[in-house]
């Protein structure tokens, strides 16, 4: 188990991440989620050990983070780290061999992850001879190879075309399903939602939520109702409690402030409108990081 109590970092006069604490279950897949500058790659590398946090602590399985636990430790970065003048094989074999791994369990490790990723043709082709969708894929496999307990992954669908992100989600759950601990990042919040039950959401190094993301979703009170039928938007922003509406596709998006007037909107809505839909949605992730965040940065 990774636990963080009360974890506070400061350069200078700058106060990065605040009061944070975390604790992530074998076998979890967990989102930090924030705008740049929130403090989610700082958690990171205090976590790696890169950077000594100022005050808290940080654990694994009860121990103290150091350099004993290093070899547990797969990490992701956002930022391309690879060489670019190297092979794959050079390049994985190196860090493999950082982590402590034979040079046959690199080898067989290696051609077994270029062919789960298709690209078991670019063993021998440098590194700058790739696309970045692949050079993202060698990342990810330089992070795993060495089969780590915790896995650390900043921003890691970069680059990558839907097939191939398909086929890293995948492994991700795979590695899950090994009880592996996993913690990564993404501003793509559909991915969030598909890979994580719990996360936190960071805003000028503070927590400003934190919990499981089916809690999180039936706590928020916006509601979204996508209603079809002879309407105009006129009568549509006439009705109480009625904050915006949009059209898409077919369907009027109405937005309501709280989902207790869902009712108010259905009850509005007369005979001649030929209502053919009337569809209350379950807030977006994305919805309710913007409500958190973004409006928070734009004051």
């Amino acid at each position: 188990m990774l636990v963080l109590k009360n974890v506070n970092k400061i350069f200078h006069d700058t106060h990065a991440v605040v009061d944070l604490n975390l604790s992530l279950q074998k076998g979890e897949i967990y989102g930090l989620l924030g705008a740049n500058g929130a403090g989610k790659t700082t958690t990171f590398r205090m976590i790696l050990g890169l950077y000594e946090q100022t005050s808290g602590e940080i654990t694994w399985d009860g121990q103290k983070m150091n350099e004993s636990i290093n070899d547990l430790l797969g990490y992701l970065p956002e930022e391309r780290a690879l060489l670019q003048k190297l092979t794959v094989k050079t390049q994985v074999s190196y860090l493999a061999m950082l982590k402590g791994m034979s040079e046959d369990k690199t080898e067989k490790e290696l051609d077994a992850w270029l062919e789960k990723f298709n690209i078991s043709d670019y063993k021998n082709k440098k590194i700058k001879e790739l696309s970045k969708g692949n050079q993202q894929k060698v990342q990810f496999i330089c992070a795993v190879i060495h089969n780590p307990e915790l896995i650390i992954l900043d921003e890691p669908f970069t680059g990558l075309d839907p097939i191939n992100l398909e086929m890293m989600k995948e492994e991700i759950i795979n590695f899950k399903n090994q009880g592996k601990t996993i913690i990564f990042s993404s501003h793509r919040m559909e991915h969030i939602e598909t890979l994580c039950d719990r996360l936190t959401i960071l805003r000028k190094g503070r927590t400003v939520l934190q919990g499981q993301l089916k809690e999180i979703k039936q706590s928020y009170n916006a509601r979204t109702i996508l209603i079809q039928g002879k309407l105009d938007a006129d009568y549509l922003k006439s009705i109480p409690h009625v904050v915006e509406v949009t059209r898409q596709q077919d369907d009027w998006c109405v937005r309501i402030d709280h989902k207790q007037h869902t009712s108010t909107i259905f009850n509005a809505l007369k005979p001649e409108h030929s209502i053919e839909k009337f569809l209350v949605c379950e807030p977006s992730l994305h919805e309710i990081f913007i409500e958190k965040v973004g409006q928070a940065y734009e004051e």
